[in-house]
């Protein structure tokens, strides 16, 4: 990971200049929610023309009442360093991304491990659309319509043994797809991890789609994680292997840079990056900055989790 010394003006203060020579849209598109509900169609789903549609999607229980990302944003605006460093890396070198076929092999301490196709993984579970926000260290935001199905449906079904306690997560190890691999920004594959009552939460689920269509691959096709708690880079990507172990797994940003991002990675306003604050954050769609929620708006649901945790410790 490549270290540079931070400048006089703090990186989450500077607006991205795509966004900032987009800002006319921006605008426009703030207003594009409320006329899309009137007319009875959302825009976004027609921008999608080229994904296919999720059959028999259900609205989940949890809702937002606030203005989604449009799709164009959503698609073209993404961390997934598989894929190049940059935001529009993503998009630009997934299009040949091949998500099927697709296998998820369950290990460790389960009763049931195997290897799985990712259609029989799926198929069991009625999926939902939840309006979840997405909170990325870097200090930006989005409202995303997420498809997918809670975690804890799957964990139940692999059975997992009385001394799991953690859950693993790996991406897709695969260079000759995934050109950024082909750099050592990381120790690849990418890991991330749970504890297991975190992914047992209810708000924790796997997406396979977005906006009622199959989930790009910039996006993390086929298959997802979604904390929406968390910041960002915890709802790991093209997803390949889940471990339930007794051990606390190492995460990838954990192991290249642990000053800078902890193994909970709760999104707390309190607790800074070391070269930026986490105080505010810069909604995509938006020009001025909010003020960060603390667990990104879900305090209610998710606090219970880290009773008498220290915080600023455990961040």
């Amino acid at each position: 990971m490549i270290t540079r010394r931070a400048p006089d003006i703090r990186s989450s203060e500077i607006t991205d200049e795509k966004l900032y020579f987009r800002r006319r849209e921006f605008m426009k598109a703030a207003a594009v929610p409320a006329l899309a509900a009137f007319a009875g169609f959302t825009p976004a789903r027609a921008l999608s023309a080229g994904q296919d549609a999720l059959p028999n999607v259900r609205k989940g229980v949890v809702t937002l009442d606030e203005a989604l990302t449009p799709w164009e944003d959503v698609t073209t605006y993404n961390n997934f360093y598989e894929f190049g460093t940059d935001k529009s890396d993503p998009a630009r070198n997934s299009k040949q991304f091949r998500a099927k076929p697709w296998t998820v092999k369950i290990d460790g301490l389960v009763n049931k491990p195997g290897d799985y196709n990712l259609d029989d993984l799926v198929a069991p579970h009625a999926l939902e659309e939840r309006v979840y926000r997405l909170r990325c260290v870097e200090a930006w935001s989005m409202v995303i319509p997420w498809v997918g199905f809670p975690l804890k449906d799957l964990i139940k079904r692999a059975d997992p043994q009385v001394g799991a306690k953690f859950v693993e997560f790996t991406t897709l190890h695969d260079p000759r797809q995934m050109p950024g691999q082909r750099v050592g920004v990381l120790d690849w594959p990418y890991v991330e991890g749970l504890r297991l009552d975190e992914a047992m939460h209810s708000l924790t689920i796997l997406a396979v789609g977005l906006y009622g269509k199959v989930l790009p691959n910039q996006n993390g096709a086929p298959l997802r994680l979604v904390v929406p708690w968390k910041y960002g880079f915890k709802s790991i990507k093209s997803i390949v292997r889940i471990r339930f172990s007794a051990k606390q797994p190492v995460s990838s940003w954990q192991a290249s840079a642990p000053q800078e991002y902890g193994f909970y990675s709760n999104v707390n306003p309190d607790v800074d990056h070391p070269r930026w604050s986490q105080a505010r954050e810069r909604r995509i769609g938006e020009f001025l900055k909010r003020k960060t929620l603390m667990f990104n708006g879900y305090a209610d649901q998710v606090a219970g989790l880290y009773s008498g945790m220290d915080l600023k410790k455990f961040y």
